[in-house]
């Protein structure tokens, strides 16, 4: 009896009867999300190569930046001819001057540095300028923090190039990084995640396509009581007719046969997923906004931030290449002025831009109406250099 007593506390397992659905429930939870690396070469491959609005935006960016025209002068003078210039518009037997920016452009772009190489002769001149790549570049810092060196890897094997001399044979440019102190950040690591997002997207439509664009199901059997399960055979054979005959682009519409038992149970999507499209497109807007290129401009849809196209391209030129290309024209003509020993600038030639123009004539027009101002300075404040004597 007192085990009968123990035996009225335990609870009976309740019956459960069998479900012919069982084996098809999908199950729906919020898994980890699945970023991809941040490193360089990672980068690259998803969002340039790999990512139609990042390849574009780069693109945009460095060709646009490349091919404005290029001026030299210093402080008394602007220069028609000078050995800088010649170098670059001739830096290497591979490449000439817009070869050489693009490329430069295109890794500060990707991975926030840019690095120039001096070759340079008997006479300590700098002969040839070409690029190297950033992800093969590693800085080396002295003990005051400072970089001392460069190595260069290439094939297992490393480079040295010593930066403790007056003139450096490396030209590193580098963007604003707030929290490393030798290398730059690039659009491409913040817009990292909107590339993530983006790429699913299309990974999600090329999945519709492949199952010729219509909702997925599932195939429930049903045996003589409504509880009998397939074998191993059938549900391989049933798997591979469907692979075979009711998958991809050329089977849609085709028509499914099913055997004795079987019934197609078709699952509808939810409102949130029929929403890929439009976080595809957020995404694909906050790629360009990354990169400083106007939506407009890579016709993106629902975009009405600029009135026109005219307006979103001066903008794009006025706010994204402009500063991108000044930067690094300066920085270029302070390194090279190391070896000429001349206080150069180098600086884009703003009246001869295109998208610029209107904006150019008004500023001229408004400075040559100023009665108050004498020639010089009017020549200074349009940044031209100062007039020889007798001129």
């Amino acid at each position: 009896m007192a085990f009968d007593f123990f035996r009225r506390n335990v609870v009976k397992t309740p019956e459960q009867k069998a479900s012919s659905a069982g084996p098809v429930i999908a199950y729906h939870s919020a898994g980890r999300v699945a970023w991809s690396p941040r490193d360089t070469v990672s980068l690259t491959r998803t969002g340039f190569t790999g990512n139609p609005v990042g390849f574009r935006s780069v693109r945009l960016i460095a060709e646009a930046a490349a091919a404005l025209p290029l001026v030299l002068q210093d402080r008394e003078r602007r220069y028609e001819t000078h050995p800088v210039m010649d170098l670059i518009q001739n830096p290497n037997l591979a490449q000439g001057r817009a070869e050489l920016f693009e490329a430069l452009y295109g890794h500060l772009l990707l991975s926030g540095n840019g690095y120039l190489e001096a070759i340079v002769g008997e006479t300590g001149k700098p002969l040839e300028l070409p690029v190297l790549r950033s992800d093969r570049m590693q800085l080396v810092p002295g003990a005051d923090g400072w970089p001392v060196a460069y190595e260069y890897a290439v094939g297992g094997r490393k480079h040295r190039f010593d930066m403790t001399g007056a003139a450096p044979p490396v030209c590193h440019v580098k963007s604003f990084h707030p929290q490393d102190d030798h290398y730059g950040l690039s659009p491409m690591q913040a817009a990292a995640s909107a590339i993530d997002v983006h790429n699913a997207a299309s990974r999600w439509s090329k999945a519709l396509l492949d199952n010729a664009a219509r909702p997925s199901g599932a195939i429930v059997y049903k045996g003589a009581e409504g509880q009998a399960s397939l074998t191993s055979d059938q549900y391989d054979r049933l798997q591979n007719e469907m692979a075979s005959y009711h998958q991809g682009a050329a089977n849609a519409g085709r028509p499914m046969l099913l055997e004795g038992g079987l019934d197609w149970k078709p699952m509808g999507f939810s409102p949130s997923d029929m929403e890929f499209q439009k976080t595809k497109e957020a995404a694909a807007r906050e790629i360009a906004v990354a990169f400083g290129v106007p939506p407009m401009l890579l016709g993106l849809t629902g975009d009405a931030t600029y009135a026109n196209y005219q307006e979103a391209n001066r903008a794009f030129y006025r706010l994204t290449v402009v500063p991108l290309a000044t930067r690094v024209a300066v920085s270029v003509s302070d390194w090279l002025s190391r070896f000429t020993g001349e206080q150069l600038v180098l600086k884009p030639d703003l009246d001869q831009v295109p998208a610029l123009s209107m904006e150019r004539d008004q500023q001229w027009r408004r400075i040559s109406e100023t009665s108050f101002l004498t020639d010089a300075e009017k020549r200074a404040i349009l940044g031209l250099a100062k007039l020889a004597e007798g001129e």
